[in-house]
């Protein structure tokens, strides 16, 4: 084979496979949409690159690939599939009707935004490989360096996300005060934490700067932390046998149990929470995220509206 066999042409090898299958370059320019002479140019062409060699035998009614040409045939046809399985791939992966996305998501937003943006997502492009981990922020973010995630659902409370990454605003997310059914407090709808100063806290760690409680202290505010718990379940069991007062995130409050009482407390307090969507600045998201994203930002806003505002 001719040296010069890299420089071959797709659009060769198309009219080689009609003038092939139709037997005539009179039917192969008629189907394809070229004058005879330009189909005659191309084979010639084609020749050439692969070496000296005619592919196609010139008989009394039209033509028939040589011995040559009969080896070509499906070798040509093996490589338009696969250029046309590409093409079909890439096309799936814009219009997002396939390929794969990997979320990863802190466990408040598991609780009922993501997955209600999962359902959503899967009903409108069901061919999409969706999978969803969970992990806390500084984790996530990790996953998103090593390209183990396409994108990530990640909160504000470990401080300022760096400039590495991509935010899109998903939901402000406001807190409730968690105190037991018969707390002394717990007809009220509202609170301010200076009333909750005295009370034994749970929390996710005895040191509050890795907490939700962070951004509430201040001078008439200094929690005590009794018992530290990283669940959620275990946190609400603590509150419900009246040992200690909690914070619950906006978005966990759908599965709160129902002896306990969830108080409003007011953002001069604790300020709201940001939830972001975050990707890797400088790496091309898939189509699949862009359409996540879409879909997080409606569900969030429907949180938005229902989120407790002092």
């Amino acid at each position: 084979m001719s040296t010069e066999a890299h420089e071959l042409s797709t659009a060769w090898l198309r009219v080689f496979l009609a003038v092939a299958r139709l037997g005539s370059f009179t039917e192969a320019a008629r189907t394809l949409g070229y004058t005879q002479s330009a189909v005659s140019r191309q084979i010639q062409a084609l020749e050439s690159a692969l070496g000296e060699g005619a592919l196609f035998d010139r008989l009394p009614r039209g033509v028939a690939p040589t011995e040559r040409g009969r080896v070509l045939l499906p070798r040509a046809e093996a490589v338009l599939a696969q250029l046309e399985g590409v093409r079909e791939d890439l096309t799936a992966l814009r219009e997002v009707s396939g390929g794969r996305l990997r979320v990863g998501a802190f466990p408040t937003a598991g609780a009922a935004l993501v997955p209600r943006t999962v359902a959503a997502f899967q009903e409108r492009h069901p061919d999409v490989e969706l999978t969803v981990a969970e992990g806390l922020t500084g984790a996530l973010l990790g996953r998103l360096d090593r390209g183990e995630l396409d994108l990530a659902v990640v909160s504000s409370t470990g401080g300022a996300v760096p400039e590495a990454y991509a935010l899109e605003k998903v939901v402000d997310e406001a807190m409730y005060a968690a105190v037991p059914a018969g707390h002394r407090l717990a007809r009220r709808r509202r609170v301010r934490l200076a009333e909750l100063a005295d009370e034994p806290w749970v929390s996710g760690s005895t040191a509050t700067e890795r907490s939700l409680l962070h951004p509430a202290v201040r001078e008439d505010f200094r929690p005590r932390v009794a018992y530290v718990a990283a669940e959620w379940i275990a946190k609400q069991g603590y509150v419900a046998a009246g040992l200690a007062v909690a914070l619950i995130p906006a978005l966990a409050a759908d599965g709160v149990r129902p002896d306990i009482r969830l108080l409003a407390v007011h953002e001069e307090d604790i300020p709201p929470r940001a939830v972001y969507a975050a990707t890797l600045r400088g790496r091309t998201p898939p189509a699949a995220a862009e359409a996540f994203i879409r879909l997080l930002r409606e569900t969030g806003a429907r949180f938005g509206r229902r989120l407790p505002r002092p």
